[in-house]
């Protein structure tokens, strides 16, 4: 048996299972398994499931792996990120902590009224990093599905392919997202976000997450969309994202090029899972 927390950063829901007491990898989950936990019928249900684990770095407190719905692992999620760090906080009884993910160490601090911000490190913007299969100039990637064109590639851990668009609400996103998402420019496919603008400061975003479909939030689709407006020149560094599930604010610092991804955490339940 496994002790998890169920949790959600904005709709952005999460399957949390600890596991520092164990050694990565001596009680390994099979991708079947994932697809069960994260079944909304058969299973807890959820977008992604976590695991923590001892961290490697002598700079963290612990490891995270992030799996999505559909069995595989991605490298980054700002909203699970968020949701472990005040789980882990709550639990030291402090209002920070630092945490190891596969290719980044990520800074949270609890800021008052229950929002949670976590530092996510630099966007990657060469075609290289993203990844993208052929060299292309990663501000226009030369994407096109039906009237979405012209999309701006950023990656902040794990690969965006966004769209600025008049008006997001209008994108059939549940048709376009898998096409773009499994489009042969992105080697390890791509996440896919439509965004518009609503005010100077305050933008429009919804997302089909890679391996988990629409989702209410996502956390790294909010600052690559942030990234893309700045470069796109149509909004400031510091900018309000409206999502599905609510709002998240994003901050790419010009000093250290550094994006800050804040917004509130919520725990729905706990349970034990049997692996």
């Amino acid at each position: 048996m496994a002790s998890f927390v169920k949790m959600h950063g904005l709709g952005n829901d999460f399957v949390v299972i600890d596991q520092r007491k164990e050694t990565e990898g001596t009680h390994w989950i099979s991708a079947d398994q994932i697809r069960l936990i994260s079944d909304r019928r058969r299973g807890v249900g959820c977008d992604q499931v976590v695991f923590i684990y001892p961290a490697r770095s002598f700079e963290a407190s612990a490891r995270l792996r992030f799996f999505n719905a559909d069995g595989s692992e991605s490298d980054a999620c700002g909203n699970a990120s968020r949701c472990v760090a005040s789980h882990l906080m709550t639990l030291s009884n402090n209002s920070e902590v630092t945490l190891e993910t596969n290719n980044s160490i990520l800074h949270a601090t609890l800021k008052p009224d229950n929002l949670v911000t976590i530092d996510m490190g630099s966007p990657k913007l060469e075609w290289t990093d993203i990844p993208i299969s052929e060299p292309c100039d990663t501000l226009h990637l030369p994407v096109l599905e039906g009237e979405l064109s012209d999309p701006v590639g950023v990656s902040m851990g794990n690969p965006h392919c966004i769209f600025i668009v008049e008006d997001a609400e209008k994108v059939n996103l549940t048709e376009a997202g898998p096409k773009i998402e499994n489009n042969a420019l992105f080697p390890a496919r791509t996440n896919v976000g439509v965004v518009s603008k609503l005010s100077a400061s305050s933008f429009r975003l919804r997302v089909w997450e890679r391996g988990a479909g629409v989702t209410e939030s996502c956390g790294t689709g909010a600052c690559a969309a942030a990234v893309a407006i700045h470069r796109r020149e149509i909004g400031g560094r510091e900018v309000m994202i409206e999502m599905d599930g609510g709002q998240l604010r994003i901050y790419w610092r010009k000093e250290d090029d550094h994006v800050l991804l804040t917004g509130p955490v919520e725990t729905s339940f706990i349970g034990e899972l049997k692996l």
